[in-house]
């Protein structure tokens, strides 16, 4: 099942990029002693002195919950445009204050509010020091912000009775097979156990966060909402440390788009985790 949806890769909207390799695997060029480490257990590589990590604050854990929770709507907001859901920003924040906006689809209004839930969830997550990064929070993030959407919601692909799923269509790039395509998904387990303890190597919280991002994002995990579902698990781990969560502006789709296919066709995250902290709130 291919993911994503009404505006994610696959879209017309996206133009290749001259001179750039479609091969799936990392470049040579980029792969050094670290990013031989990175391909390896990750699947992908990134250059990390190209990513102004110490742009992001740091500051204490209450104060960034304070401000993730001050942001919710917006949170929801782009999080739901960015799936193609037609719900304007006000109509969120009504909709968050329990009044049902009328001349939506049933469907469009159970994603934002699985969204609102998810988030929230998140938020309270952190704060009572439960958040940790494993399949076990992983999996309970899923189940609450894609169980109209997905397969087996909460369940890695190949733990049910469904079979396949891990296709991501790129467009003129090709298609992207993760791990299980063919075989049902039962390696994912494995896999996802490997990046984690190559994930918790990495000393940077933010580095660590923006990785975890990617990780989710590339191996598709689950049938469906594997974006959404690792934004959560980044904002986390980025909360967890004392900086702020980070929200992809629908405004910035678009660009969005085309560094996933990057993260997808060339195996390189670079330009995807430059745009994720470029995309860090201000103030």
């Amino acid at each position: 099942m291919s993911e994503p949806s009404r505006w994610g890769v696959g879209s017309n909207q996206y133009k290749k990029r001259p001179g750039r390799p479609r091969t799936h695997e990392p470049a040579p060029d980029l792969l050094g002693a670290a990013a031989k480490d990175q391909a390896q257990e990750l699947g992908f590589a990134w250059d990390s002195s190209a990513v102004p990590w110490d742009q992001m604050t740091e500051m204490e854990v209450p104060r960034a919950l304070a401000r993730f929770e001050s942001q919710l709507a917006g949170h929801v907001w782009d999080a739901a445009a960015l799936e193609g859901n037609p719900y304007t920003l006000p109509e969120v924040r009504t909709l968050l204050e329990g009044v049902t906006v009328g001349g939506h689809r049933l469907d469009d209004e159970m994603q934002v509010l699985a969204l609102a839930s998810s988030t929230r969830l998140l938020h309270d997550m952190v704060k009572d020091g439960t958040f940790r990064t494993d399949k076990e929070v992983s999996d309970r993030l899923h189940g609450v912000v894609a169980p109209h959407e997905a397969i087996e919601a909460g369940h890695f692909r190949g733990e049910g009775s469904v079979r396949g799923g891990g296709t991501v269509n790129l467009g003129e790039a090709g298609t992207s097979y993760a791990t299980g395509c063919e075989d049902g998904g039962e390696e994912l387990g494995a896999e996802y156990d490997r990046g984690l303890v190559y994930l918790s190597s990495i000393e940077n919280p933010v580095e660590r966060a923006a990785a975890y991002f990617c990780f989710g994002t590339r191996h598709q995990f689950y049938f469906d909402g594997n974006k959404r579902t690792s934004r959560l698990m980044m904002n986390g781990i980025l909360m967890s440390s004392g900086h702020d969560a980070i929200s992809i502006p629908f405004s910035r789709r678009l660009e969005f788009n085309q560094e996933l296919i990057v993260l997808y066709a060339d195996a390189d995250a670079t330009p995807l985790m430059q745009f994720i902290i470029d995309c860090r709130p201000e103030g």
